[in-house]
């Protein structure tokens, strides 16, 4: 329900067949491959998880997808030396992970994301990023709560 209803709502601000998409902490690929369902130009997932990396490799092949780039690193060591921008930056990370809070600062200051691009945060309850200077909107779904952030909005 969560998944569906964050599609429903990047359907009135998106033009996916105009967007790359990477996919931070992309697990089995579900929201990777969701993206390229509702017509995403291609889609990066980054998961540092051998299991999970080849899990989406195997899912693309058996899809017939290419437009899915898989790449098992660190989030975080891969954004600091990022050099090229998407359109929107999804990013699942484990709800106890430590760096969470800081996670949309160091998404904007790797200079990622596109001048009229959106990072898509999924979080746990517990946080608020309604001061963060490029919050947009929050939605929660359950325990499942999606923070949007934009360089404009």
């Amino acid at each position: 329900m969560a998944r569906e209803s964050l599609f429903n709502i990047l359907n009135n601000y998106v033009d996916y067949e105009e967007c790359s998409v990477m996919d931070l902490f992309a697990g089995t690929g579900a929201v990777s491959i969701e993206f390229i369902s509702r017509g995403a130009r291609e889609v990066t997932s980054i998961d540092i998880n051998n299991a999970c990396t080849e899990f989406i490799k195997s899912t693309a092949r058996q899809l017939g997808l290419d437009n899915i780039h898989v790449v098992r690193a660190d989030v975080f060591d891969l954004l600091k030396r990022a050099n090229r921008k998407f359109e929107i930056i999804f990013a699942d990370p484990p709800y106890s992970l430590h760096d969470l809070p800081q996670l949309p600062d160091i998404v904007f200051e790797s200079n990622v994301l596109t001048e009229d691009g959106i990072f898509i945060l999924e979080h746990p309850k517990e946080y608020s990023f309604e001061d963060h200077p490029h919050f947009w909107q929050h939605r929660a779904y359950g325990k499942v709560n999606f923070t949007f952030f934009a360089m404009k909005f």
